[in-house]
Order: structure tokens, then sequence, then C-alpha cells
């Protein structure tokens, strides 16, 4: 189970949308060919972590060309991260932001939404393979329709998961209320 207590409170009175899946992957050809070292990319998301920690870690809807995140186009913002094997995963929030709102609706229609890193540096090309250089410079990560790491698909956690003991705590606090 991915959410906190609060986290799950918050879903189930409407006031948050929350996903969870595969941010990126390691040592794994992606779709737009680039292959990120697992060491380069944990050294990256040891940094990233402290944007995680500040609640600085938003990122937009859609890939822009810019480098900087634009805060008139923050969507979400990532709340945890951690490492599964080789693979990034991540836990974000939808923000109350005209962005936001476009990406709230989209996964409400059920649309399945994608996620995918923006970051700086070079590659190389090793007996064939696109490797990203230890120069790699994480910035965010983006919602985007079509991902490059393979199935880096956000899930969206559903008031409706719920075990049988939070349902009891609900009717309860429902109760309590009247």
């Amino acid at each position: 189970d991915f959410l906190t207590e609060a986290e799950k409170k918050r879903v189930r009175d409407g006031t948050a949308v929350i996903l969870t899946g595969k941010l990126q992957e390691a040592d794994r050809q992606n779709g737009n060919g680039r292959e990120y070292p697992v060491d380069i990319l944990r050294r990256e998301i040891d940094k990233y972590q402290g944007t995680v920690n500040d609640r600085r870690a938003m990122g937009e809807l859609d890939h822009p060309d810019s480098s900087v995140v634009n805060l008139q186009n923050v969507s979400h913002l990532v709340t945890e991260i951690w490492w599964d094997g080789n693979s990034v995963m991540g836990k974000i929030e939808i923000l109350p932001t005209p962005a936001g709102d476009i990406l709230k609706s989209l996964v409400g229609a059920g649309v399945k939404m994608g996620i995918s890193s923006r970051a700086l540096g070079s590659v190389k090309n090793q007996q064939g393979r696109t490797i990203v250089e230890p120069d790699l410079q994480l910035i965010c990560f983006d919602m985007v329709s079509e991902p490059s790491t393979p199935d880096a698909f956000m899930l969206r956690e559903h008031k409706e998961i719920f075990s049988k003991q939070d349902k009891i705590n609900n009717l309860l606090d429902d109760i309590l209320k009247k």
C-alpha cells in the first residue's frame, strides 16, 4: 500500500488525486534509444530526493523545450521517490493549477498517463548503444502521453481500493460528523 492514512483520507473525501508508478529505469534502452547507467541515475535520484523532501519536485503537463520548470505550467508534485530493483518508482499528487486541472480531468476520464524525466546532459555511442554520460542533470518528471521509459505509466490510487477496515473507519467518521 503506497498511501499514508492521511493521503487515503484525502483521496476518499475527494480533496486529492494521487498517482503512483514507474518514473524511470536504469540499464535498459528506452524509447528514445538511451540507456541510463544505474550509478549515474542513482546519483541523480539521490540529489532529487532533497527536492522531493522540500516539496519542490514539480513537473509540467507535457515536455517543454526549456530546462526550467515554468510555474505557470506546473501540474503535479512528486511526493515520494524510491527504487525497486532498477526501476525508479514514485508517487505524485495532482495540484490545483490550470495544468493540474487538465491532468485531473484526463485521469478522471480514464486516460492512461505517462511520465518522463526531463534532464540535461550528453550521451555517447558505445557498441551501437546510446549511453547517458556522467554529466546528466535531472530536472524533473513531466506528465506525457507517450513515455520513453517502458511501462512508465502512472496509476490512480482510487478511493474504492481501500480495505474493509478503511471502509469501517470511513463509515464511523461519517456517523460521528452527524
